[in-house]
């Protein structure tokens, strides 16, 4: 039982192969794959926005606390110039507590930044490649495109084609229905003339006339014959003769008649 569904399975897998091989088209699958390279290529330009904006946010309070401390030196050196220590000490401390968030920021505006730098450049290669396989992708789209033409042409003038071998079947079916047609009445028409069949048309001719016919043909056969024979022999009087049915011949030693000449006289 498990050969069988094994082996049912293989069959399976190997018939939705073929349909899909027949339903893939290459054009489509590249411009699937070239879509789903742009939005790759969109999500990163969308990464290197949010990096570029996480340190500008950063630099904003980098800019914020580096204010704060200058305010509060500035503040502690006139409390010291009105003799409050406490003031200017207060001051100083709290100056201090912002230097260190200051250093932190500042060390994560370093970070982001070094981010920023490689995401912008991860975008430029992937933006090169993502032109390169555009490129290479109309081209193969074409040079498929042309190669389907001709294949479809190729077929069409060999007749191999679905359409053209359907147009051929019929061409085909057409010509031995023609055939048979025509082998038919010819066997009718011998038929007819032998007599085995009776023409209910009254237009047949009896076997009597059609012997008479026949005979008729052979005699004239026959006259063609010795006219052509007479040609070749004799000359313009043997071609007139035989022309003219076979007449006799005038005797060769038949005496001339001497022919009379009129006289004119002076």
């Amino acid at each position: 039982m498990s050969g069988v569904m094994k082996r049912m399975g293989m069959i399976f897998r190997a018939k939705a192969n073929k349909a899909l091989d027949r339903a893939e088209d290459p054009r489509e699958t590249l411009d699937y794959s070239y879509q789903k390279q742009l939005e790759l290529l969109q999500k990163v330009r969308r990464g290197v926005a949010d990096v570029a904006t996480s340190r500008k946010r950063l630099e904003l309070q980098l800019n914020q606390l580096q204010g704060q401390s200058a305010k509060l030196e500035d503040q502690g050196r006139k409390a010291l110039a009105l003799g409050r220590e406490d003031l200017a000490r207060e001051a100083l401390s709290r100056r201090a507590a912002l230097q260190q968030q200051v250093s932190d920021l500042e060390v994560q505006h370093q970070t982001l930044q070094g981010e920023e730098e490689k995401l912008t450049l991860a975008a430029q290669r992937l933006q090169a490649k993502v032109d390169a396989f555009r490129t290479k992708k109309e081209t193969i789209k074409a040079t498929y495109t042309a190669a389907q033409a001709q294949t479809r042409i190729a077929e069409s003038f060999s007749g191999i084609s679905e359409e053209m071998s359907d147009v051929g079947l019929a061409i085909q079916r057409a010509e031995d229905k023609t055939a048979q047609l025509q082998a038919r009445a010819g066997a009718i028409d011998e038929l007819l003339a032998s007599g085995a069949l009776d023409d209910q048309s009254g237009l047949a001719k009896d076997d009597i006339q059609a012997e008479l016919d026949r005979l008729s043909g052979g005699t004239d056969v026959e006259l063609e014959l010795q006219r052509m024979k007479a040609e070749l022999a004799g000359g313009p009087s043997a071609q007139q003769q035989a022309i003219e049915g076979g007449g006799a011949a005038a005797p060769q030693d038949a005496p001339q008649q001497p022919q009379s000449h009129p006289r004119f006289e002076k």
